[in-house]
């Protein structure tokens, strides 16, 4: 078995789902898998790429859900979640972002990033950004953009961290409309990395946070909005 591959048990110890269950979802091709001597496997990088998909797909109270059992299965208390507003430090805000162009946006926005010195490599950073990036864009229809790694890179990183930039307009960036906000999330473990996507996501489902946020005159505007914003979030 492939260092990266999970067995059935192993990904239902990873989900907290029975064993049962995870091969009812695999038979059932709910699941990225595949069959090897007769045993069901699942790549981590395609299992973290489903998960993924599901928090873009989910609703307020799904991600509410999702992120509650991601902080359990953690091991942290449901009252402490991993806030927004302590991973976007003020250095971490680009107002405007110069960049143009979609590999412009991402070198920049891994420079910034390092602006905390919490990145050792951003050029490392922006590489491993970009290879996500071509496999699938990270673009929203509401003109976010939520970049990051393939997988978390624990060996560059002094800790967990969000960079953002908002461009002066809209630029093409993979999805179908312009988008002018890029959130960069920098994680060291891959529940983290989930949960801060889920919370981020409650967020930015917020029309209102967004238009405060493309209007905001500073990066100490920026971290009073996400501040204040994400004190109303339930959960």
């Amino acid at each position: 078995m492939a260092d990266d591959d999970f067995d059935v048990e192993n990904l239902a110890s990873y989900l907290h789902l029975s064993a049962s269950q995870v091969a009812r979802l695999a038979e059932r091709a709910k699941l990225p898998c595949r069959k090897v001597q007769g045993q069901w496997r699942f790549s981590r990088a395609e299992i973290m790429r489903w998960l993924e998909d599901r928090i873009g797909a989910s609703d307020e109270a799904e991600l509410t859900e999702m992120e509650g059992f991601l902080r359990s299965s953690r091991g942290h208390s449901l009252d402490q979640p991993q806030l927004i507003a302590e991973l976007l430090p003020r250095e971490a805000i680009a107002l405007p972002l110069q960049a143009r162009t979609r590999a412009s946006v991402v070198r920049e926005m891994s420079d910034v990033a390092a602006r905390t010195g919490l990145v050792w490599d951003p050029a490392q950073l922006a590489e491993a950004v970009r290879l996500r990036e071509e496999l699938h864009s990270t673009a929203l229809e509401n003109g976010v953009a939520l970049l990051h790694p393939r997988r978390p890179l624990a060996r560059i990183l002094g800790g967990p961290l969000i960079a953002l930039g908002r461009t002066d307009r809209g630029i093409p960036f993979g999805g179908s409309m312009l988008t002018d906000l890029f959130f960069l999330v920098c994680s060291v473990e891959d529940r983290g990395h989930l949960q801060t996507l889920a919370r981020l996501s409650r967020l930015i489902a917020d029309p209102n946070f967004l238009a405060e946020l493309r209007a905001a005159a500073d990066a100490a505007a920026v971290c009073e909005i996400v501040q204040r914003m994400e004190t109303q979030l339930k959960g």
